[in-house]
């Protein structure tokens, strides 16, 4: 997709599904509507089902069925047919969901797979809007459960509710997990932003420096050096095999404001002080971090934004419950890694899902 074609997505109906960009199978609603000094705001949330020609889960075959039969009704009374599985895909910064073949592996496992484009991010983003801006983690509340909610009127009656979070939304999930216990079967994690870069000394000294600014102008921008290393390692444009948009995934990251970093920061806090996750935890790193301001081959290969050592270390903090994977050449999204690479992050998401969420 060219720059000049890129638009930013149009606002649904309550209730309405429209086709999504991904393709056949693909499509979004507008959820958690709000307003706040920009303007209007909203969340999406996109759901993939099997196309025509594919080939679908059983599952997901009875209940389009049934949906098709008798939507209303399901709507209605969500206690009749069987529980359905689900997962809810949360991105990291300067991200959202552009990735299908994530989709159809939790599909061909047997759930129905959703993804959430938080508000200001993705889909969600309004050309009035600051990127990605908040001033508290928990502010995403909303849209985590208006996304469930949305879920329900969906499928009908929901089993296992399985959340897949990468980069700042693994510390989102992670911490909206902590404070939602019971509600999840599993949280698995992809290259978790849980402690800043150079551990909890820098994060002290910049929380101390950010947080009476971003008291006063939360919308400061801290000036950091623009950096387009991790654009190049997923753009097939560049270096990467991914289409991203170029409005919602730009070459350069988002302006970081002040607002935001210290949200960030304080929930790094929080995650050093100790969660008590009580669902089944799986971490995933890469297994090197190479940390630069220019593209170097090597970074297709490496973590380019997180130390691992130090998140691997901060997981344990996250539950009594936590299994930790090295994926060897992994970047720092590890679904959007050499081919090779991504399929060993699918085994052993596959590997903790025969334990912990064994089939039906």
């Amino acid at each position: 997709m060219r720059s000049d074609e890129a638009r930013y997505a149009i606002d649904t109906e309550p209730g309405q599904w429209l086709d999504d960009e991904l393709g056949p199978g693909f499509s979004y609603t507008s959820i958690s509507p709000g307003r706040d000094e920009e303007g209007p705001f909203c969340a999406t949330l996109v759901r993939y089902l099997p196309a025509v020609g594919e080939k679908p889960h059983w599952r997901d075959a009875m209940l389009n069925v049934r949906q098709g039969l008798d939507r209303a009704r399901a709507r209605g009374n969500h206690g009749t047919g069987a529980p359905v599985d689900v997962v809810l895909g949360l991105h990291g910064w300067t991200d959202y969901f552009y990735n299908p073949e994530l989709a159809r592996y939790w599909s061909d496992r047997g759930y129905r797979f959703y993804a959430l484009d938080l508000r200001r991010y993705g889909r969600s983003l309004r050309a009035w809007q600051t990127p990605g801006f908040i001033t508290d983690l928990r502010e995403y509340d909303a849209d985590i459960e208006a996304a469930l909610e949305a879920i329900r009127e969906d499928v009908g009656q929901v089993g296992r509710i399985v959340v897949v979070a990468h980069s700042t939304g693994g510390l989102t999930g992670s911490l909206w997990a902590n404070r939602n216990p019971g509600i999840l079967s599993a949280l698995v994690l992809n290259s978790p932003w849980l402690e800043m870069q150079g551990s909890w000394l820098v994060r002290n000294a910049a929380a101390g420096l950010l947080e009476p600014l971003a008291r006063v102008r939360p919308k400061a921008r801290i000036k950091l050096p623009e950096v387009d290393h991790y654009w190049q390692s997923l753009s097939n444009r560049a270096h990467g095999e991914w289409e991203v948009h170029p409005l919602w995934r730009p070459r350069n990251a988002f302006p970081v404001t002040a607002g935001w970093i210290s949200a960030v920061l304080a929930g790094h806090a929080e995650v050093a002080r100790g969660l008590d996750i009580r669902c089944p935890v799986l971490v995933m790193t890469s297994s090197k971090t190479h940390l630069g301001t220019v593209f170097e081959p090597e970074m297709l290969v490496t973590d380019t934004v997180i130390e691992v050592e130090t998140v691997r270390q901060r997981a344990l903090k996250l539950g009594n419950e936590v299994s930790i994977v090295r994926i060897e050449s992994g970047m720092h999204d590890l679904f959007t890694s050499a081919a090779p690479t991504r399929r060993k992050a699918y085994d052993a998401v596959s590997r903790f899902s025969d334990g912990y969420l064994p089939p039906r």
